[in-house]
């Protein structure tokens, strides 16, 4: 019986639907189907069979089936049989066995499998169809590649000793295929096959076994599949090595005085990358036990020694008798409550007191010397006399204004304990466990009730202690510390963020009489519609609480804070660690991020790295990277920028343009690198940065023109035109020059404040009772732009006293005392003898 030919596609679909259903359930491998009496031989079997596959972007992808002998091949994808246009049919003989052979091809589109996608996976198989019966070839998957931006877990800066083991963490992005992950060291591949001191886990953790020097470099973790390659932010590792002795050398031979000597060098090894200096002397001393010191005095020369020694030591004594008659006469002039004279020369700087000029003869003006650091004591600050007393009248013009000279000085010595005796002593108590090693971020020194300040340099961090916030007759070793948020466990929930560094202050527990005043930068932009801020502080047992909610204070709460556009100001009568915290109530909340960029200040090779830092625009966070690009060899080859970064979850990217072709080769694989949102939001990361590597096209190529772009994802932006020679321009390196923040970390007494001893108490005196007129504390709290504190000053015993406090915090050392003389002039008290000084009155 003749049939239409175009009949066959239809007939055969139904037979083959009435097979399949026979069948039973699909399989992946390949099944036959034969008609019963058939010759199973001539059942189709397949040549070339549907694999699995990727879809990447939206490029379709194709699919190949032949079979032989085969007289029709249909695909079926996830149970529907494709449509017959739809396949690409080429028919043949197969050349070895004759029969007849077809091979059919489909395309499959990313629409098609994003229709089930999420539901089940796209599978597609083919059917092969001839006079004995039918086969289904495997089942071929098709799947959409990808790769997620955000690393899951990210490797972390660290600092480690010489031979200790290091493990970076690396879990890579979600995708199709799984990514696969290699490491770079200073943005070279690291193998493990040529390095046997490194390995790679199966969970893609790079572990060093033992650190060497050479290990010290920026580790970068890198996911690639088909889709996309995807780095990682950099780990900057330090391997430290921390100083140890030689072997004492021979001892000396004996000498006239009977003592012998050897010595020894930390060099074995010496420290280097910021290791620990060798505790102990260097030199060491003792009697000579040997007959080479056994002398008689029978020699003339023996006889004149032993009497000249004598003779000295009777000087010494006598004058130390006379020193002692004139101390205790002069004592007689100082306060009852100060003890010793360690007080007294850790307590003072030179003040001077003498009259104005010829035409102003009432004038009398206080000076504090900031240079001195001598120990000596020579004499009361005012002669007492019988009688009536001059007067010097301190008028409203020149108030506070300074004048050299002056015959009554008190002088202090800064403190005398060493750095690693008061470190240790520190580090025998757990609370003190997490001081950071070395000096370079810790101030310390001895306070009696006269106040002081302690400074760590360059960072903004420092602690003033007024008159009188220690008992008299009370002595405290203060010290006040910067940590790196690594080395302290903060726990932030939610949307909060680091937005300080954490400092700490102590020892936590002495009893203070007034509150001392915490300074601090922070990278907030201060907004109450845009941020909840948060004073945390850690307890002796390592959990941190809530002390104080900025903007929710009570006037007696024991502490406060004056926040101001970058650096705030915490009154508390506590010391302890703190740290301050914000959490973004809207989009609108935003961080100040300082970009810096970076390059070697020598190239020797082809290649030229450009380091990109992103950190927070605090004076801390500056000085870590500056001192980081010091080891490294570094140098700032662009005027620093500051980028407004929200909390919109969106990341930060970074990229580099306009690079001149013919002289320079950018490495960069992609158009832009990201640094994940959460990263620079927590804030507790140091060092973000992206690197960007350049590679010159002749060594002979100096000059450098290019571009680099660092923004946030609908949000702000930099840009950065870099034009310079890389051998030989300099010209932003001063820029960052680190300088000393006034001086020595350590002030004690008069020397740690601007308004001299003797004018703050007068202010203090004339301003503390209420004024019918207003002309009280009050007004000067609104002159100084401070009248938002007034409930928290009026808790106070002496309001005016908190002002001062704040002002000296605020203003130190390059306050302008004219400003406050004439703010403080111009209260218009009635009393015209209100600032006089007497000398009656020192």
């Amino acid at each position: 019986m003749a049939v239409w030919p175009g009949l066959w596609p239809a007939l055969l679909g139904i037979v083959l639907a009435a097979w399949l259903r026979c069948s039973g359930a699909q399989q992946s491998a390949t099944v036959a189907n034969p008609v019963p009496g058939a010759n199973p031989d001539l059942l189709p079997h397949f040549l070339v069979e549907p694999e699995d596959v990727y879809i990447v972007k939206n490029k379709p992808v194709l699919l190949v089936c032949k079979a032989v002998p085969a007289t029709q091949i249909f695909f079926k994808c996830n149970g529907e049989w494709v449509r017959q246009v739809d396949h690409v049919i080429e028919r043949s003989t197969d050349g070895s066995s004759g029969l007849p052979a077809m091979e059919v091809r489909i395309n499959v589109s990313r629409q098609q499998v994003e229709k089930v996608f999420g539901l089940e996976e796209y599978w597609c198989q083919c059917v092969a169809w001839s006079s004995s019966g039918t086969t289904k070839s495997q089942k071929a998957y098709i799947r959409i590649a990808y790769l997620r931006k955000n690393f899951e877990q990210e490797p972390l800066a660290k600092e480690v000793s010489l031979e200790q083991g290091i493990v970076l963490p690396c879990r890579p992005p979600e995708g199709i295929p799984p990514a696969e992950v290699e490491w770079l060291r200073n943005e070279d591949l690291v193998d493990p096959s040529l390095d046997p001191n490194v390995y790679i886990t199966r969970e893609h953790s790079l572990v060093v076994r033992q650190a060497r020097l050479a290990d010290t470099a920026n580790y970068t973790c890198v996911a690639k599949n088909i889709v996309a390659r995807r780095r990682s932010a950099s780990a900057a590792v330090i391997v430290y090595v921390d100083g140890s002795w030689s072997p004492w050398s021979k001892w000396s031979a004996c000498g006239l005085d009977c003592t012998h000597w050897r010595s020894r060098e930390c060099s074995d090894p010496a420290p280097r990358n910021g290791g620990e200096e060798c505790r102990g002397t260097d030199l060491d001393t003792r009697n000579c036990t040997s007959d080479l010191c056994v002398h008689t005095a029978s020699g003339p020369e023996d006889v004149a020694l032993y009497v000249g020694l004598i003779a000295v030591a009777v000087c010494l004594v006598l004058l130390l008798l006379v020193l002692i008659l004139v101390y205790c006469r002069k004592k007689e002039g100082l306060d009852s409550d100060v003890a010793d004279s360690s007080i007294l020369t850790s307590g003072f700087q030179p003040v001077s007191i003498k009259p104005s000029k010829a035409d102003n003869p009432h004038l009398l003006t206080i000076q504090p010397d900031l240079s001195t650091t001598t120990t000596t004591y020579q004499g009361s600050l005012c002669p007492r006399q019988d009688g009536p007393s001059p007067k010097f009248q301190l008028t409203n013009g020149h108030l506070l204004s300074p004048l050299s000279g002056g015959r009554h000085t008190l002088h202090h010595s800064s403190p005398t304990s060493e750095a690693e005796d008061f470190v240790s002593r520190l580090s025998t108590q757990n609370y003190f466990r997490s001081l950071p090693r070395g000096t370079s971020n810790m101030a310390y020194g001895t306070f009696n009730f006269l106040g002081g300040r302690l400074m760590i340099p360059n960072t903004g961090i420092s602690l003033l202690i007024p008159p009188d916030a220690i008992p008299r007759g009370k002595i405290y070793e203060i010290y006040l510390t910067l940590h790196k948020p690594e080395d302290v466990r903060l726990p932030l929930a939610g949307c909060q963020t680091l937005l300080s560094p954490i400092v700490s202050c102590g020892p936590p527990g002495v009893l203070l009489t007034r509150p001392v005043i915490l300074a601090m930068d922070h990278c907030g932009e201060p907004s109450p519609e845009s941020w909840s801020l948060r004073l945390k502080k850690q307890s002796c047992e390592g959990s941190w609480e809530d002390v104080l909610h900025l903007g929710e204070e009570a006037p007696s709460h024991l502490y406060y804070c004056q926040l101001e556009a970058s650096a705030c100001y915490i009154f508390t009568e506590q010391l302890g660690r703190f740290a301050l915290v914000g959490e973004a109530l809207s989009v609108a909340a935003a961080k100040r991020l300082k970009l810096l960029l970076f390059a070697p200040v020598a190239c020797t090779s082809l290649e030229y790295n450009i380091r990109v830092y992103c950190l927070h625009d605090t004076h801390d966070a500056l000085k870590e990277v500056v001192q980081l690009e010091k080891q490294l060899g570094g140098q700032l080859i662009q005027e620093p920028r500051v980028l407004h970064f929200k909390d919109s979850y969106h990341n930060l990217r970074l990229s580099i343009h306009d690079v001149p072709s013919s002289l320079w080769k950018s490495k960069l694989l992609v158009s832009y690198q990201e640094i994940p949102f959460y990263h620079i939001w927590n804030g507790t990361q140091q060092y973000l940065h992206c690197t960007f590597t350049l590679e010159r096209v002749s060594p002979s190529t100096s000059d450098l023109a290019c571009k680099v772009w660092v923004w946030q994802v609908e949000g702000d932006g930099q840009s950065f035109n870099i034009n310079f020679n890389i051998t030989k321009d300099t010209r932003f390196a001063e820029l960052l020059a680190l300088e000393s923040e006034g001086g020595v970390p350590a002030l004690v007494g008069p020397s740690a404040f601007k308004i001299p001893f003797l004018i703050r108490q007068k202010i203090i005196t004339s301003l503390d009772p209420p004024c019918s007129r207003g002309a009280d504390w009050r007004t000067l709290a609104q002159k100084l732009h401070l009248d938002s504190h007034l409930s928290f000053f009026a808790s106070k015993p002496s309001p005016t006293a908190m002002i001062l406090n704040l002002w000296e915090a605020r203003h130190f050392p390059n306050g302008n005392l004219s400003q406050l003389a004439a703010a403080v002039a111009g209260l218009g008290q009635p009393d015209a003898g209100l600032f006089t000084v007497s000398e009656a009155e020192c």
